[in-house]
């Protein structure tokens, strides 16, 4: 979430690993949170029991603490009384351990010392009694003590696009590796954030929210968002590109840039057009896409910058199948963001389409408050490349948006009856 008054931003990075797996020594129920200039915090437990999610929604949390296992700070002190026999009874007040599950609001406030549930959009809260992640491991005790409480509003603006998958319609069958879906492309929240001691209230700030699941994330990759664009009241892109595997082996490189602009979806990816990217090292992801189908035809270009000596980045942890949380990738979430999307029509002159005459439909949207990431490797030298899927997956993915084409071009003839 972002809160454009203060000029800062957070982020919560929830993972579980190998859950329910008695055989595994990575299962891990972790939360990061990004804070302030790059500032990180970070809580685990390896008991994957206090993890708990649903199947049908966004919803997950984990109790790392309860307040029953911290009786001197909660009150919950033993009281001392007489029996009839004379001997002392005590009896403590101490709550229940918290079930692993979604609870009332003043239940889990009663019951849990450290943890989190979220329940988007109406649950985001938790507090995180973790330490600092930049150095030790993630297990308590392994780093400087930190503290962070949050509790969130979140009222959606829109998902993504009219309800589709992210990755194409194939995402809803086990395909490709991993899973992406962006389930919060656009929203405002309304909370408070506890941050080192210091306290960030905020109203409308704007939110955005997704998942990744399966055995391994992208062996390279990059990711972009931003949603926070002065004198915009609905302007939101995404971008990601990386190295997948296939479902019959071997690996492709695929990317995307979409936009959300006053409730209008374009989405420029390999199934509805073409996608291309420059991504240094660190300091400067330069994206670019077309969309040759569909209703309207576009032409995106966006671009995060960092100064690198300015901002390093936060090298923070992610889920790996060998060797666990380790440190796996590089964000920064103050990159200069500039977006433009023009309108494209067919030239039969030049049988192509160009960009129409006129002003773009976004000229030249900026943001101080971009999300930036890189991940795995090798990251020697700029990534450039185009997004290409192989052709018998390209013919599937573009089964929907073909269909819609012919159903645009019947109702079209219809009209002129």
């Amino acid at each position: 979430s972002d809160n454009e008054e203060e000029g800062v931003s957070f982020a919560f990075i929830v993972s579980i690993e190998d859950a329910g797996n008695p055989r595994s020594d990575l299962r891990l129920a972790c939360l990061q949170v990004v804070g302030p200039n790059d500032t990180y915090l970070v809580q685990a437990s390896k008991d994957d029991t206090k993890f708990w999610a649903e199947a049908d929604r966004q919803a997950l949390g984990c109790n790392f603490d309860d307040k029953y296992d911290h009786p001197d700070d909660n009150n919950n002190k033993l009281d001392k009384s007489m029996g009839q026999d004379g001997d002392e009874l005590q009896r403590q007040s101490a709550p229940q351990s918290a079930p692993p599950t979604l609870l009332p609001r003043q239940d889990w406030l009663d019951q849990v010392q450290s943890g989190f549930q979220i329940d988007l959009p109406e649950v985001f809260m938790g507090r995180v009694e973790g330490h600092d992640g930049t150095h030790g491991g993630v297990l308590p005790g392994q780093g400087e003590p930190g503290y962070c409480e949050f509790d969130i509003q979140i009222q959606p603006v829109c998902g993504w696009g009219n309800g589709t998958s992210t990755g194409g319609w194939l995402s809803h069958y086990s395909v490709f590796e991993p899973h992406w879906q962006v389930t919060l492309a656009d929203a405002n929240a309304t909370g408070h954030i506890v941050w080192q001691n210091q306290t960030y209230h905020f109203d409308n700030a704007k939110f955005y929210a997704e998942k990744n699941w399966g055995a391994a994330l992208p062996s390279k990759w990059y990711w972009t968002q931003c949603n926070s664009f002065p004198g915009y009241s609905q302007l939101s892109v995404t971008a990601g590109g990386g190295v997948r595997g296939l479902p019959l082996g071997g690996k492709e490189s695929l990317g995307m840039v979409c936009v959300h602009y006053n409730h209008v979806f374009y989405e420029a990816t390999p199934w509805t057009g073409e996608m291309q990217w420059d991504v240094t090292p660190w300091g400067s992801w330069q994206l670019r896409g077309k969309s040759l189908y569909g209703n309207v035809k576009f032409e995106v270009q966006v671009t995060y910058t960092v100064d690198p000596t300015e901002t390093p980045g936060l090298v923070f942890r992610a889920p790996t199948p060998d060797e666990g949380m380790v440190y796996f990738c590089r964000d920064t979430f103050d990159a200069q963001t500039n977006l433009t999307l023009w309108e494209l029509e067919w030239d039969p002159q030049q049988e192509t389409f160009v960009r129409k005459e006129g002003p773009p439909i976004i000229d030249g949207a900026t943001s101080r408050q971009g999300g930036a990431e890189i991940g795995g490797g090798p990251w020697w030298d700029t990534w450039t490349a185009t997004s290409k899927v192989s052709r018998p997956i390209l013919a599937l993915l573009r089964l929907p948006v073909r269909a819609q084409m012919l159903q645009d071009r019947i109702l079209r003839r219809r009209r002129r009856r």
